[in-house]
């Protein structure tokens, strides 16, 4: 019997997967444009394409952009939630680019996107993403924490330091914010809604902030909530903070999801 590398697998798992996710053509540029990005700069951009976005994307040359693209269209990070139905109001805190924010705007074609991104870069790449859902979307160039405050983007490199791994710290005594910081519970009394659908959560940390702080003003109006927990110590204050919240809670991949029944 011939025995496969564990490694082969793997490689030939991912191939599959996105081909039967972006289709055969697509898959062969996604595939090429991985190649190529170890040696661009991030001076340029290209349009990338998924079943699953309404609309072309567009991808930074030298940056992160792709790998996220890989991670929601292309493994399917969100599928935890493709059972849900009647999304209404979807917040998307650290939304990045704004891939995840197209995946659920196409996704739950009746749904409005309220999506915050601090990063500047970022954020200029998001809003160019996501100008064809503009009448569906709410994009603000801020963080979420645990009340309003001013911060600034921090200069202590978190994860790979790349553009997905940006994060912010509060502006210190006599420095000038770069913006201003919003909570959730204001994101939800000031969308119009009276619930939130989905709540994404993928703050490179900064959830130990936010459920530190007293979170019963707006966790009861959430009914499906995703985040991604980085390290012990966070996933000790979130899962303190939802307690008792009537959340069924699984996993899928990184994200740690809660479902009200």
């Amino acid at each position: 019997m011939i025995t496969v590398p564990s490694r082969i697998l793997s490689k030939v798992r991912s191939l599959a997967l996105a081909t039967v996710n972006l289709g055969i053509p697509q898959t062969a540029f996604y595939l090429f444009q991985r190649m190529k990005q170890q040696a661009l700069a991030p001076k340029h951009s290209f349009p990338i394409l998924s079943k699953r976005a309404a609309y072309p994307l567009n991808c930074r040359t030298g940056t992160s952009d792709l790998d996220v693209f890989g991670q929601i269209f292309v493994q399917r990070e969100y599928r935890c939630l493709y059972d849900v139905t009647g999304v209404d109001l979807v917040i998307d805190c650290g939304a990045n680019v704004g891939y995840s924010s197209a995946y659920f705007l196409t996704r739950f074609p009746h749904s409005t996107v309220i999506c915050v991104e601090p990063d500047p870069g970022n954020f200029r790449a998001l809003e160019s993403n996501l100008k064809p859902y503009e009448a569906r979307v709410k994009a603000l160039q801020s963080a979420v924490w645990s009340g309003k405050t001013g911060l600034v983007m921090s200069e202590e490199v978190f994860g790979d330091g790349r553009e997905w791994a940006r994060t912010v710290r509060e502006a210190r005594s006599g420095e000038e914010a770069e913006i201003s910081a919003i909570d959730i519970g204001t994101l939800i009394r000031e969308s119009g809604h009276q619930r939130a659908s989905i709540l994404k959560i993928d703050v490179e940390g900064a959830e130990e902030i936010i459920f530190s702080a007293d979170c019963a003003e707006w966790i009861d109006k959430v009914d499906n909530l995703v985040i991604e927990l980085h390290g012990e110590h966070c996933e000790r204050i979130f899962h303190e903070a939802i307690a008792g919240r009537g959340y069924s809670i699984s996993h899928c991949g990184e994200l740690t999801v809660c479902k009200r029944a």
